[in-house]
């Protein structure tokens, strides 16, 4: 027994020496490995990962595509190819980018105007030898010098213009190149040529082997289909501005992207923009093995507009002669705006604008965006909203009358209507246009019972009750159309009491044209101020562009307020503006439409300063202003039309114009509810976008 548990105890320990050895065994023979792996044939190893490449390809997709309320394309996408360099991680020298750029040089035609003064001196430094650039600099001064760019400073200032004027035409192509290579950013590629030809691609194709960094690259640039038609308010593409870099590429955006940079194509580039194709090359091995796994790209989603192009074709024809049989009756532009818009839901259906500088020899005479860039002193235009703001007030009422008759108050010329129209009421202000009557109701408002008991204890909130009152139809507001930048006009302050009687008339503060249009529509709308628009939908987009793809988002009328007035006191100025085109103010162009408008006329008396130096002095004219809607018992178009700047009948000023542009507008848009013909055809513009 004891002999049994003596032979059990040598065997545990003959077991466990086993195992021992064979954990050294294989402990030995990994290191081995290891040291093998790494000592010997580290370096094959190394040379091998060398040979391994990744490498990832972003090509841009096309953008949206704009459509009219109608289905018709107004905005298109050219396809082109443009030639691109991308900077590797690596510093890489300038040299070595100048050498490029010579050989490119060949092979492509750049344009040389965006060269500055800085870019040659900065050129010319480049080309110089280090002792050349050292002898720039005198001893003295470097002892003086704390920083390189300072150094590099004095060096630009004593580049001689004998060197500048030196450059040849091949300089400076080259340099036109060298410049847009050294502007991207490294790993991202950077177009040095939009639109290169075929037979500047076939060229490049063939020598892309030995320009390293260079590439050709699909690409797309913005097409106008109707030309200059609403050209503007679509907006502008180009590089991204450097005060957004950061903005976009924290959003995913490539720092050499174009974007939207104005107008609709700003506002909407989360929808415009492009899902970019990606493409990922892994090579691999001695023998190159490579693969490659591609996620295509999109073009971006679809907007259809509220605009109708055929309606908007035929307002700017209808400005433009209208500007044209105006010959010299403008102070000093030519200029005319329009908008027409639906008072129930917002659709701006058409915008145009007109300017024409004086001395000036552009063709081009489109100002669309003047519609919400340009404010004015509207005149009558605005008596609508001054006769519902006295109402409210409580200093008028439905039938109240006032006298008409010059007022005259002390350091203020007198104020007084076109002539004296006696005694007259509400609605008979609107249909004559009584200046007096809105005089009335803002002295009142003020504290003034003209003429024997006017002590102004209300002058400040009287000012403050009216720009409220206005601001509510949207005169000096924010209409809060799509757009990312419009102006709201400019306050003319409060100082005296005169100025608060020309406000009543419209005749201290300033509007714009879409801001006129918004406050008709509100009357028009029963008191409720509809948001303006230019965007129905976004839609998905499809193969065959002539179709519109699935709904993506559709926004829907917003309503902003409904007016501090009474039902009736709405009803009342309603009836007041149809009066004006029956038998009132614009009832010779008006009074037999068929169509049945209201609306409201307007005539703001302005000085222009004219000539320079001795020979400036201030020229009296008018802004000739026209508001209204149609048919008064159902609305369905509103509109605002402003030629300002006109000179007086007696100085050879054409009188009538904005009536006349309205009166031709509003018989077309009915016309097109019979007969449609759509847009017409006209040469499309290539967008030039803004690299810089």
């Amino acid at each position: 027994m004891g002999k049994s548990r003596q032979k059990k105890k040598h065997h545990v320990p003959i077991r466990l020496n086993v195992l021992f050895f064979a954990v050294f065994v294989l402990f030995s023979a990994l290191i081995l490995r290891l040291g093998m792996v790494q000592i010997v044939e580290g370096q094959e190893f190394v040379k091998e990962l060398e040979k391994t490449s990744d490498t990832t390809a972003r090509i841009d997709a096309p953008r949206g595509l704009m459509y009219d309320r109608y289905g018709n394309i107004v905005v298109d996408n050219e396809l082109e190819l443009s030639v691109t360099y991308t900077n590797p991680s690596r510093t890489t020298n300038s040299e070595t980018i100048l050498e490029l750029a010579r050989e490119l040089e060949e092979l492509i035609d750049v344009e040389t105007d965006r060269i500055t003064e800085r870019d040659k001196r900065d050129f010319i430094l480049l080309l110089m030898t280090e002792e050349e650039r050292y002898n720039l600099v005198t001893r003295e001064e470097r002892q003086e010098i704390e920083t390189a760019s300072e150094e590099y400073r004095l060096e630009v200032e004593r580049v001689s213009e004998e060197a500048i004027q030196a450059l040849t035409e091949q300089d400076l192509r080259v340099l036109a190149i060298y410049r847009e290579m050294s502007r991207g950013y490294a790993n991202a590629p950077q177009r040095i040529k939009r639109g290169i030809t075929d037979e500047e691609s076939h060229q490049l194709s063939e020598n892309l082997y030995r320009l390293p960094g260079i590439d050709i690259q699909r690409d797309s640039r913005r097409t106008y289909v109707y030309g200059n038609s609403f050209r503007s308010l679509f907006g502008s593409t180009g590089a991204i501005p450097k005060e957004k870099l950061d903005y976009y590429v924290s959003r995913g955006y490539d720092r050499s992207d174009f974007v939207g940079t104005s107008f609709l194509e700003l506002q909407y580039e989360d929808v415009l923009r492009g899902k970019k194709a990606v493409i990922e090359t892994s090579t691999r091995g001695q023998d190159n093995e490579s693969s490659v796994n591609e996620r295509p790209g999109q073009r971006g989603n679809d907007l259809v507009l509220s605009v109708d192009m055929e309606l908007q074709q035929k307002l700017e024809e209808i400005i433009e002669e209208e500007m044209r049989k105006a010959g010299n009756s403008f102070i000093l532009d030519r200029s005319a705006y329009g908008v027409l818009m639906d008072p129930r839901t917002g659709d701006i259906l058409a915008m145009a604008g007109f300017n024409d500088p004086a001395g000036s020899n552009s063709r081009n005479k489109a100002d669309h965006i003047g519609n919400v860039t340009k404010a004015f002193e509207m005149g009558s235009s605005i008596k609508a909203a001054s006769v519902l703001t006295g109402f409210e007030s409580g200093v008028a009422y439905p039938g109240k009358v006032f006298n008409d008759r010059p007022i005259r108050l002390p350091s203020t010329p007198e104020k007084k209507s076109v002539r004296n129209y006696g005694w007259v009421n509400d609605q008979k202000a609107l249909e004559v246009s009584s200046n007096v009557y809105m005089f009335e109701m803002g002295m009142l408002m003020a504290g003034c019972q003209y003429p024997n008991n006017c002590r102004w204890t209300n002058l400040q909130g009287a000012y403050d009750e009216v720009r409220y009152s206005f601001s509510q139809f949207g005169l000096g507001a924010e209409t809060g159309i799509d757009l990312p930048s419009t102006s709201t006009g400019l306050s003319g302050g409060s100082q005296v009491p005169g100025n608060l009687l020309d406000l009543m008339i419209g005749q201290y503060d300033t509007y714009t044209t879409l801001q006129l249009a918004q406050y008709i529509s509100t009357i028009a709308n029963d008191g409720y101020r509809v948001q303006p628009r230019l965007v129905n939908e976004v839609r998905e987009p499809v193969a065959d562009r002539n179709d519109l793809g699935a709904v993506v988002q559709k926004f829907e009328p917003t309503i902003l307020n409904r007016i501090d007035m009474s039902d009736e006191y709405i009803s009342r100025v309603q009836q007041g503006l149809r009066n004006v085109m029956t038998s009132g103010t614009a009832s010779g162009r008006f009074s037999n439409k068929s169509y049945q408008p209201a609306g409201k006329t307007g005539t703001a008396q302005v000085r222009v300063a004219v000539g320079e130096g001795d020979n400036r002095r201030l020229v009296d004219g008018n802004t000739q202003t026209l508001v209204g809607y149609a048919p008064f018992n159902q609305p369905e178009v509103a509109f605002a039309i402003v030629v300002p700047n006109v000179k007086l009948e007696r100085n050879g000023g054409r009188q009538g114009m904005a009536q006349e542009i309205a009166s031709q507008a509003l018989d077309v848009y009915f016309d097109l509810k019979e007969v449609r013909n759509g847009p017409k055809a006209a040469t499309p513009i290539l967008e030039q976008p803004d690299t810089e």
